[in-house]
């Protein structure tokens, strides 16, 4: 029995596609909603959160109803192609809502511009600002106008040209108001822009479910922590490809935190129509779902007719690890998407670094580890290794919790590093946990379980975590995030079933086996 590496690296072209546009979603969208229309943390938290809102409903629904899809071209693959095709155009048509906003606030567009800041001055001088970092100040009080009008983004400090903390503690929250004000007075704009987020939202939605359960429908189950860790592979080269973008198109700099992102857009909506025509050239689904229902069947993994049976009642035992494991899942997407949701805003203020260079090391770790977390998930268990995972990711944030602009840069990427092999250790194998208690044919339903567990805290997290920020300051965000991925290691505790069962091997495997001995 062995894994068709080929087979489950195409089928993950449809990951690579979904995990490059949240990865642009996750960057872009929070400084363009704070840095363009004004919102505070709390409020853009909110509609970063939209997008989990209506996972929570809708991953769910389409997971039963590609159950059900008796399509030529598979279960899953229909809403694979018309949900990609939608995102990808609404995704180019929201950055002419972008532009449109941007010539609203057009008057302070230009960085380091003398008249520009003149007039964030004469139009917020009096109003109560809140730095980064919490504290409360006026303008009037704090500077003169030509004592204001002469801050520049970045200075020189020991040979270095870095960004000057005086343009993020007061010029950016100064600006921020002032596009505030604007938005009021223009909603229209903003308006337009939720609306056609919506659109890519619903579409994103209709096929992430669909997208993430073809795995276990062309993969036996012992197989599937490992089809798992290849799978996660696709998703972080999406990722980390869209990273590199960002630093080429130097969307975490400063000279450009109110740049057009039309460019941008284009080239991530073109990546996402490039991997879904290799996924729909090279992808059989019904074809590869018979041929797997078929060798499961012949090692005893399945009986006839499973796959395509629904409905199998869980166990007391087996609900109850149901329960907790899922009770994990919404404990550590609680911490781990409060940074990814806010890092870019936390690293653009806090450590004033380049975000995308962070995330890439994040993710290249990630990916070094997928393979081998899979293969030690095989051996000693999936849920020793999550647990091993969780320890992990605590540690990371909380030792980034204690870092700022003045901490070395090699401390900071070595615990997003740690951070990476963490959150693969723990997303290889959580998802077939899920999947291993239930028929084939309740694929889809238990992969809707999965993401509703997800989405749960990924609705709350954004709102929660944005709003501390704003009471607290920026400074409370990985100790927050640290705290909820420490108490998952609890829960995890009471999980005892979901790891692979072990499948005697037949024929030449059995000699291979002996052979080793």
């Amino acid at each position: 029995m062995k894994l068709n590496y080929k087979r489950t690296i195409l089928v993950g072209f449809a990951f690579f596609l979904i995990c490059a546009f949240w990865q642009a979603y996750d960057n872009t969208i929070p400084l363009i909603l704070t840095n363009k229309f004004g919102m505070k943390q709390g409020w853009s938290g909110v509609i970063m959160a939209l997008d989990n809102v209506l996972a929570l409903f809708m991953l769910p629904l389409f997971g039963a109803i590609s159950d059900r899809c008796r399509s030529k071209m598979g279960r899953r693959t229909p809403f694979i192609l018309v949900g990609t095709l939608v995102a990808a155009v609404a995704l180019v048509a929201l950055s002419f809502v972008d532009n449109a906003q941007l010539k609203n606030i057009a008057a302070v567009s230009a960085i380091d511009d003398p008249a520009a800041l003149v007039e964030i001055y004469d139009s917020v001088a009096d109003e109560t600002l809140v730095t980064p970092g919490g504290e409360r100040f006026t303008l009037a009080e704090t500077y003169s106008r030509d004592d204001f009008a002469a801050i520049r983004s970045q200075v020189k400090a020991g040979g270095k040209t870095v960004t000057n903390p005086d343009y993020t503690n007061y010029v950016v929250p100064a600006r921020q108001l002032y596009a505030q004000q604007v938005t009021a007075g223009h909603p229209g704009t903003l308006i337009l822009f939720v609306v056609i987020l919506l659109i890519i939202l619903v579409s994103m939605s209709t096929f992430r479910s669909p997208a993430v359960a073809l795995m276990p429908d062309v993969t036996m189950k012992p197989l599937r922590s490992k089809a798992n860790a290849i799978i996660n592979l696709m998703g972080s080269a999406g990722g980390i490809l869209v990273l590199a973008l960002g630093m080429v198109f130097a969307t975490s700099a400063v000279r450009n935190s109110l740049m057009s992102y039309t460019g941008y857009f284009g080239v991530i909506a073109a990546i996402m129509l490039a991997a879904l025509a290799i996924f729909m050239l090279t992808v059989r689904e019904p074809k590869w779902a018979r041929e797997m229902h078929q060798e499961s069947v012949q090692y005893g993994i399945e009986e006839e007719g499973e796959a395509q049976s629904a409905g199998r009642k869980l166990g007391k035992d087996e609900m109850r690890s149901l329960i907790f494991i899922l009770c994990s899942i919404v404990l550590w997407f609680f911490g781990y998407n409060a940074v990814t949701s806010k890092y870019s805003v936390y690293a653009s203020n806090i450590l004033h670094k380049d975000y995308n260079l962070t995330l890439i090391i994040a993710q290249a770790a990630a990916i070094i580890s997928y393979l081998p977390v899979g293969m030690i998930a095989s051996k000693v268990g999936r849920k020793k290794t999550i647990l091993a995972g969780v320890v992990m990711l605590t540690v990371a944030f909380g030792v980034a919790g204690f870092m700022n602009a003045d901490s070395p840069t090699m401390l900071m990427n070595a615990m997003f590093a740690l951070a990476g092999i963490a959150w693969a250790t723990i997303n290889v194998n959580s998802f077939p946990m899920v999947v291993e208690m239930c028929s084939g044919g309740d694929v889809g339903k238990y992969t809707g379980f999965y993401y509703t567990a997800s989405m749960a805290a990924q609705v709350a997290t954004p709102m929660v975590s944005g709003v501390l920020m704003d009471k607290l300051g920026m400074h409370i965000l990985f100790p927050y995030a640290a705290i909820f991925v420490a108490i998952a290691f609890v829960t995890m505790l009471f999980v005892r079933h979901g790891d692979s069962k072990p499948v005697a091997k037949k024929g030449l495997e059995a000699l291979e086996d002996m052979d080793a001995d």
